[in-house]
């Protein structure tokens, strides 16, 4: 039988999600969260009543841009601007998605999956999407 190389568990993506959901709430946000694993596949998606449709693309761009770069998708822009090492880099890999909502969802150093947020301002999506990893991690 073949092995999968560890990822997210389903377990674990509930939580995330949830934790995300619930900060989406408390601050007021309705926001598109979707958890990709390791791979860039989804894994857990939830649409909030009354998100926008436009953002559910960009909530997952937002995670895949994070498990590609294992960074988060904010940071890839230090990358991509004008005038960066690799300008244009975000029309790479079938579009990138780099600004602040997506995270990379690392465990024990392995990098097992990422989260984007998207329905709220930039820092919005951030805070949710920070609220999500400190579910996985505490």
């Amino acid at each position: 039988m073949t092995r999968i190389a560890d990822s997210i568990s389903s377990s674990a993506t509930a939580r995330i999600v949830a934790a995300a959901e619930a900060m989406a709430a408390q601050i007021g946000v309705v926001a598109n969260i979707a958890v990709l694993d390791a791979g860039t596949h989804l894994k857990g998606f939830v649409r909030m009543d009354g998100a926008v449709l436009g953002s559910i693309g960009v909530a997952q761009g937002k995670a895949r841009t994070a498990a590609l770069f294992a960074l988060s998708s904010e940071a890839v822009w230090d990358y991509c601007r004008p005038g960066a090492p690799a300008h244009n880099l975000e029309a790479s890999n079938g579009g990138l998605m780099p600004f602040a909502g997506g995270l990379p969802l690392i465990v024990d150093g392995t990098l097992v999956g990422a989260i984007g947020v998207s329905g709220g301002a930039p820092a919005q999506d951030l805070e949710i999407a920070e609220a999500a990893v400190a579910a996985l991690i505490g």
